[in-house]
């Protein structure tokens, strides 16, 4: 179990993103080390995840990432024979009239880019879900948006990496990794390995895994929790809908209800466990959008939580790192990993194998925007 393990690449961390990136950097004909520090793959924000998939960003780059990979998934049964899980149960925006403008130039945006998104008026989101209309200007629906499911993609892209030749490592966590002649030593509970790669896409714990290798990436966990309803009394199939003006959040689930709010006011950290404490402010908010919220019952142990790997500028990171040969970012995604692994795992395979990400244009994504000043807050954060 000690002995020296040679690759091409060593991808760190087996959630969702990594698992894609194996597979296409394998299917350009790589050597490829996986090294996931937990007992099995997508345990950390991949498998708690609330599994949303959508188009609706203000950032060319982040919609493109999204349409790309929600295509993929909707075509999973036909490209490798598994199903993603995807289902198109849409995502309901109710905009407030500040930011109507923004959202409707953000629409723009996506149609463009050949997205397919809706604007309703109030009367006609209402249609789709009761709210209270009182500072809603309109509402953003789209229809191509919707869930999948993480475990499965996950698993589908590592049972193609592996066909390709890729080696999967459990329990292996990165402990630290020094570059010399052109070649990473990293050293694990397992023994080193060593290759001219390293892909970074250890999710929330990105941050810790570089300053491991004596670099500094801005990626730190913040802590979200999902809350999970009782079986409805009267079951209803209700998107996925944001009120922008409060940042609460809700979705069917089955015969249930997931719903949540970001918390902004919760430092960064590893914090563990449901922060019940946050569960009444959510419930104020929701409750005042969504009166009918008052007839749910919550079931405390369906109940759970995770990580969002935040960025100062809530974009990933991705590509090369400036001056740090061999280096290649894959994190930060603030809670859209999910949504964009597909096309991620593309770019960056590009960028290993070519150079240089063409498929996408990912430069606004690039390390060096926190030093030139070109960093570009996204907007659509839920």
């Amino acid at each position: 179990m000690r002995e020296q393990k040679t690759a091409d690449v060593l991808v760190i961390g087996a959630g969702i993103i990594g698992a894609a990136t194996a597979f296409r950097l394998a299917e350009r004909g790589l050597c490829v080390a996986l090294l996931e520090a937990q007992a099995a793959p997508a345990m950390g924000s991949t498998g708690r995840s609330a599994a949303g998939v959508r188009v609706q960003f203000t950032e060319a780059v982040n919609v493109r990432l999204s349409w790309e990979s929600i295509q993929e998934y909707r075509a999973f049964p036909e490209l490798y024979g598994e199903d993603a899980g995807y289902r198109p149960i849409g995502y309901l925006f109710l905009v407030p009239e500040a930011a109507w403008a923004r959202h409707q130039a953000g629409v723009a945006l996506q149609r463009r880019l050949g997205a397919p998104v809706e604007v309703l008026p109030p009367e006609e989101a209402q249609a789709i879900v009761e709210f209270v209309p009182e500072g809603i200007a309109g509402a953003t629906y789209g229809p191509a948006d919707g869930v999948v499911d993480p475990h499965r993609v996950t698993h589908t892209y590592l049972r193609l990496a592996r066909a390709r030749g890729a080696r999967l490592y459990l329990e292996t966590p990165l402990l630290e990794a020094r570059h010399a002649q052109g070649v990473w030593r990293a050293r694990t509970p397992h023994g080193w390995f060593e290759a001219p790669y390293i892909v970074n896409a250890a999710g929330a714990w990105a941050g810790e895994v570089a300053r491991r290798a004596g670099l500094e990436v801005p990626v730190w966990p913040v802590r979200r929790v999902v809350f999970v309803t009782g079986p409805l009394s009267e079951p209803h199939a209700y998107p996925l809908t944001v009120d922008l003006a409060s940042g609460v959040y809700f979705r069917s689930e089955g015969e249930r209800l997931l719903f949540g709010r970001s918390n902004p006011a919760e430092p960064p950290g590893f914090r563990e466990g449901v922060d019940w404490a946050w569960l009444e402010p959510t419930l104020e908010v929701a409750l005042a959008r969504f009166p009918w919220f008052a007839g749910l019952s919550l079931d405390r142990r369906a109940c759970w939580w995770g990580y969002y790997e935040v960025t100062p500028d809530h974009n990933p990171i991705l590509g090369r790192m400036p001056g740090v040969p061999g280096w290649v970012n894959a994190a930060g995604f603030s809670g859209h990993g999910v949504q964009q692994a597909a096309a991620v795992g593309r770019v960056i395979a590009e960028e290993v194998v070519d150079g240089r990400a063409h498929s996408i244009d990912v430069d606004p994504l690039r390390y060096e925007r926190f030093h030139t000043g070109n960093t570009r807050l996204e907007a659509h954060i839920v």
